[in-house]
């Protein structure tokens, strides 16, 4: 087991955004956090990876306790990334004052095993024509694959993605969706994706959470979540 959460309960400032949660992502699957804004997807995905206060419950990553840090710092992505965890925050954390080839280079492992340029140009072959460019010039699109591209090119075991649709059109969000699954499927990853583009997504994960007002309305395969446009209803009605 990758990840495992467990009656998971997290928040800021003493105040609880989610509560009990329970969560488990095993190898080469994906698995979709959906919700509404403001459900507590992000806040799960901050507490997985120490960055918010876990208020109760566990947090297991690669058989590790994760312990949270009150201050998010650039050593704590050096710190996930040696431990085999790659995030995607939704702001994509990219360095815009840097090019792209050197983005891609500050994820590579030292003395590591890194996933070839060929291999990461197969699975982002936009980025091709804009790896000299800084990335603050980018596109949306670009700059996300970017952000993929550098969380995958150290061959993490478990990889948080955070919002990859925001403020991508649609028909980017349809060819980069594919693209994490075939990383799941090609490296053995586990992927859990924060999204709120529901049918798109469950066509491609393997199982579904959903949130609403910080609880876990739903835990199942993504085929019986895509059963159920009942439930998915409720869940997006109100966060």
């Amino acid at each position: 087991m990758l990840l495992r959460l467990d009656d998971l309960t997290a928040g800021y400032d003493g105040v609880a955004v989610v509560h009990g949660v329970d969560l488990e992502v095993r190898a080469g699957e994906v698995v979709a956090l959906l919700g509404a804004n403001g459900a507590g997807k992000t806040t799960t995905l901050l507490a997985i990876s120490g960055l918010v206060p876990r208020m109760g419950g566990s947090i297991e990553v690669l058989g590790q306790a994760v312990h949270e840090r009150r201050r998010r710092s650039v050593a704590d992505v050096w710190r996930l990334a040696r431990s085999g965890v790659a995030h995607v925050p939704e702001d994509r954390g990219l360095f815009f004052d840097l090019t792209a080839a050197e983005n891609l280079r500050l994820g590579r492992p030292k003395g590591g095993d890194a996933v070839p340029e060929a291999q990461l140009l197969e699975w982002f072959p936009a980025l091709t024509r804009v790896m000299d460019r800084k990335a603050g010039l980018l596109s949306g699109g670009e700059q996300q694959m970017l952000a993929l591209a550098r969380a995958v090119v150290g061959r993490p075991t478990l990889l948080l993605v955070d919002e990859m649709s925001l403020g991508l059109a649609p028909i980017i969000v349809e060819q980069l969706l594919p693209v994490l699954r075939a990383i799941a499927d090609e490296t053995g990853a586990g992927i859990l994706l924060v999204e709120q583009h529901v049918p798109l997504v469950l066509a491609i994960a393997d199982r579904a959470a959903l949130l609403r007002q910080g609880r876990v309305t739903f835990s199942g395969t993504a085929d019986e979540l895509a059963a159920r446009p009942d439930l998915v209803e409720a869940g997006y009605l109100g966060a």
